[in-house]
């Protein structure tokens, strides 16, 4: 798992890209689009003191309403879980996707405490101008040393949406694909989908 540092980073502009992707324009290029709105809302990350505090339920909402309609979840999810996925019945996909969004939202949720005074730096981008994926690729700037911060991106439906994200070089969906290989090869689909359902519970607990 990545050090809360990086979770910071990595919440602050997840959230903070996928939180305007409604109002911004989908024929925008993904570069100046992820340059635009994580600016936006790492400004008003930093103005709320109720998600800097770690408020869970305001989090949550906010996932729900801004992030989740512009990230492709259920990809993520299935790449997360790889080989194993097609093996799921319908009922276990749907209790992975609701657990991973959870066990990530609580990632978020104390991570965004940290946010103090970071900025976004876009990479120049490679590649032809009408691919339907594309990397790319960020710098956040702060106090300390930068950190790398890279996302894979699909257009679909006129849209870009989020499937991935890299962070100093590890791709999270590859991060939590290792350890949950590991947990069905020992266990089943169901021995993961309980793990993450206790993890989450004790998570809860702990904020409550």
């Amino acid at each position: 798992m990545f050090s809360s540092r990086i979770h910071s980073w990595l919440a602050a502009t997840v959230l903070g890209i996928s939180a305007t992707f409604a109002v911004a324009q989908a024929t925008k290029a993904p570069d100046a689009l992820i340059k635009e709105v994580s600016t936006d809302v790492l400004d008003a990350v930093k103005a709320d003191k109720s998600i800097k505090q770690g408020d869970v339920q305001k989090v949550v909402a906010l996932v729900n309403a801004k992030v989740l309609p512009y990230v492709n979840f259920q990809r993520m999810t299935a790449s997360a879980v790889g080989r194993y996925w097609r093996q799921a019945t319908p009922e276990q996909q749907k209790r992975l996707q609701e657990e991973f969004k959870i066990l990530l939202v609580r990632t978020y949720s104390g991570a965004l405490a940290q946010v103090q005074d970071q900025t976004v730096e876009i990479k120049p981008m490679r590649g032809s101008a009408d691919e339907k994926e594309v990397v790319v690729k960020t710098e956040i700037r702060g106090r300390g040393d930068p950190v790398q911060l890279d996302y894979r991106l699909e257009q679909a439906g006129g849209s870009w949406k989020i499937y991935d994200v890299n962070v100093l070089g590890v791709w999270l969906v590859e991060n939590y694909r290792n350890s949950f290989s590991q947990e069905i090869g020992a266990n089943g689909i169901d021995g993961l989908i309980g793990k993450l359902a206790d993890r989450n519970a004790k998570a809860g607990s702990a904020k409550s």
